[in-house]
């Protein structure tokens, strides 16, 4: 590709032409023992030029999702398909090098004893000399690190060893990016700037994404849409404002927000709490629910609110405060998340109101938020 196909902008050089891909999992399984599975039918698509994150807890099979795409593991079953063509199935195997997808490791993996422009060069190996070192260039000047061209990786931080890590992977122009939680070794000053530059880079290239994480914020942040896991199965994809404003189950709920629960029971379309009572549409009578409020569904007054309660403890929190409260009739203390300032210092019998659009009522099943 000649230099005249690159473009300048804001001070960095873009991507004047991609070739983003469209990357399909249908009905993917995979085990390590017969007893043991790791992926259950996974039927999942990132399309063409979209950042997915694959969200879930440890376990759920997300990274190995994601080793599977990259070719360092072989499912069970199913197939993978890149712009319709297969790529893994039953009788088909194309090699990782071959598979136009780039792999940015949770670890960076940079070569310690290699400069920076030669770890960006090491998967340049199909061009010349001068076009990897010309291609290498250029992606480190996406990431704005062309100045560390002949430094080693001991020299740079940890937010920019993340970045030449992500130049690496790009600078092959791979059809699809795959990052394996690739902040959680930054610390949490460094984390949310980083992100910004890393989305900003992927913005600017329009590459397909995929991305490991197991922290909702940080999905809700990058992805354009998410995939939610559990146990190797996939429970709910959709923008982050679908997956927390109507998550299908108690655990996609509480994967999103902390939440307190209420078991009971669905009486002509309505379930009474400790709380106050709720609609439960849909639910047969005598059905048994899982009633679950956001922390952030109480307002908390003194003088005004229709359930009465106690405070035991209030932790400060910067803008806002944690509040412990006794409930009647609640087998818990309940929690909630206020304005700091709201509620005067001191203060042990309130009053609480609870907004509706922060209650959730779900079929009960012994499942954990």
């Amino acid at each position: 590709m000649s230099e005249t196909m690159e473009r300048k902008h804001n001070g960095h050089v873009t991507a004047g032409v991609t070739f983003a891909a469209r990357l399909a999992f249908e009905n993917v399984s995979h085990d390590f023992t017969p007893t043991a599975p790791v992926l259950r039918n996974v039927s999942l698509a990132a399309e063409a030029g979209e950042v997915l994150c694959l969200l879930g807890p440890s376990g759920s099979g997300k990274t190995t999702l994601l080793r599977i795409a990259a070719g360092l593991e072989t499912p069970t079953g199913g197939r993978l398909l890149l712009n319709d063509r297969i790529i893994c199935g039953p009788g088909v195997f194309v090699p990782p090098e071959k598979r136009s997808i780039g792999l940015v490791f949770q670890d960076f993996a940079l070569f310690p004893h290699l400069t920076i422009l030669d770890n960006v060069k090491f998967g340049l190996t199909a061009l010349s000399r001068e076009e990897a070192r010309r291609e290498a260039l250029i992606a480190l000047e996406r990431v704005g690190l062309e100045t560390y061209a002949a430094s080693y990786p001991h020299a740079l931080s940890g937010g920019e060893q993340q970045r030449v890590a992500l130049a690496r992977a790009i600078a092959p122009r791979p059809g699809v990016l795959l990052m394996d939680e690739p902040f959680s070794g930054l610390d949490s000053r460094l984390k949310d700037s980083v992100r910004a530059e890393t989305l900003a880079i992927l913005r600017q290239s329009r590459s397909t994404a995929v991305v490991v994480t197991h922290d909702a914020e940080e999905a809700m942040r990058m992805g354009d849409r998410i995939a939610l896991l559990k146990d190797g199965e996939l429970v709910q994809t959709g923008t982050g404002e679908e997956l927390f404003d109507t998550p299908v189950n108690l655990f996609a709920a509480g994967f999103f927000s902390e939440l307190n629960i209420f078991e009971s029971r669905a009486l002509s379309g309505r379930v009474e709490t400790p709380i106050g009572i709720f609609d439960a549409n849909g639910f047969q009578d005598g059905a048994r629910v899982s009633v679950a409020t956001r922390l952030s569904a109480f307002d908390v007054s003194e003088t005004v609110g229709e359930v009465p309660a106690r405070v035991l403890s209030r932790r400060f929190l910067g803008g806002v405060e944690l509040l412990e409260l006794a409930v009647q009739g609640a087998e818990r203390t309940v929690r909630a998340r206020i304005r700091c300032g709201a509620l005067a210092r001191g203060s042990r019998d309130v009053r609480l109101d609870v907004r509706v659009s922060d209650v959730l009522v779900f079929e009960s099943r012994s499942e954990n938020a």
